[in-house]
């Protein structure tokens, strides 16, 4: 049975897989949705990370989910209202955050993340921000248009399809790598191996060194990861998955290849501008509540 939590005349109910058609139909209609997850990726989230749907009877008014839970961190995934409750937003988003909080807290979390493409135009940031979020991070966006691969890298390396085997050292890589608002958990590197179409690993000498895992919308390719251990780097492996990125998005005939990256992560920044990604004018950026 769905835990029930109780708001005036609507309900606030976890959301499960039979509540699927709900939500995607109230993706497909609303004047208000923030989605940081592909349709692909929607079972696996309902599956894993919690989700709330305020409810009027068996009618879905809007919702809230989490995503990639990795105590002490949490983001918000998404958020959507219906079209007849647009003027409403503020009031769900009040709302759901106030169910939203106490379930995170129980995992462990105690800060929860906002990350949006466009400070200067989303319709977000600013609720956010005179609710207790405060801004953490500044994101670059870059583009590339071509399939150019400089070099090929370090062709020592072996470039295979992540196994369930591989899972303890990603999280070892990430632990290195990542501060914790951009680690991943198990379950995480899980989900992310169901659902998209690109997840490899980068191995020397049968050790898992590195790795990379983008995605795919229409006629746009996403290069989401890139990761190698900081003992391996100067040997050519973060420019060997590169380069093995940019053949999968040939494969695909993208038009175009995006990604981000945090302002001040100079040594990936030589690497996409030689890769020929351009950084495009529009900053994102990272939002932080405590709990």
């Amino acid at each position: 049975m769905r835990r029930i939590l109780s708001r005036g005349a609507e309900e606030i109910r976890l959301l499960t897989g039979d509540n699927l058609p709900q939500v995607r139909r109230l993706l497909q209609a609303s004047e208000y949705v923030y989605q940081r997850f592909t349709l692909q990726e929607l079972p696996t989230l309902l599956a894993h990370y919690p989700a709330l749907g305020a409810f009027n009877g068996s009618s879905l008014r809007g919702f809230i989910l989490s995503q990639t839970v990795h105590a002490p961190s949490a983001w918000i995934g998404g958020f959507c209202v219906s079209w007849t409750e647009s003027k409403s937003y503020l009031k769900f988003l009040d709302t759901l955050l106030d169910h939203l909080f106490p379930l995170l807290i129980t995992k462990g979390v105690r800060y929860l993340h906002y990350s949006g493409n466009d400070a200067e135009q989303d319709w977000l940031r600013d609720a956010l921000l005179t609710r207790g979020f405060i801004p953490y991070r500044s994101l670059y966006a870059y583009d590339k248009f071509d399939y150019h691969i400089p070099s090929p890298g370090n062709q020592e390396i072996t470039i295979r399809p992540v196994e369930a085997r591989d899972i303890p050292t990603l999280l070892s890589i990430d632990e290195v790598c990542f501060e914790e608002l951009w680690r991943y958990d198990s379950d995480s590197f899980n989900d992310i191996a169901a659902t998209h179409p690109y997840f490899v690993v980068a191995e020397l000498h049968g050790n898992v060194i590195g790795y990379q895992f983008n995605a795919l919308d229409d006629v746009y390719g996403y290069l989401v990861r890139i990761a190698v251990h900081p003992s391996m780097s100067g040997q050519g492996i973060g420019v060997r998955l590169m380069a093995e990125a940019i053949r999968f998005f040939k494969k695909a005939h993208v038009s175009r290849i995006m990604l981000n990256t945090q302002d001040d992560n100079n040594h990936a920044h030589r690497l996409y501008e030689w890769f020929g990604f351009v950084r495009i004018q529009q900053k994102g950026f990272v939002l932080r509540k405590g709990l």
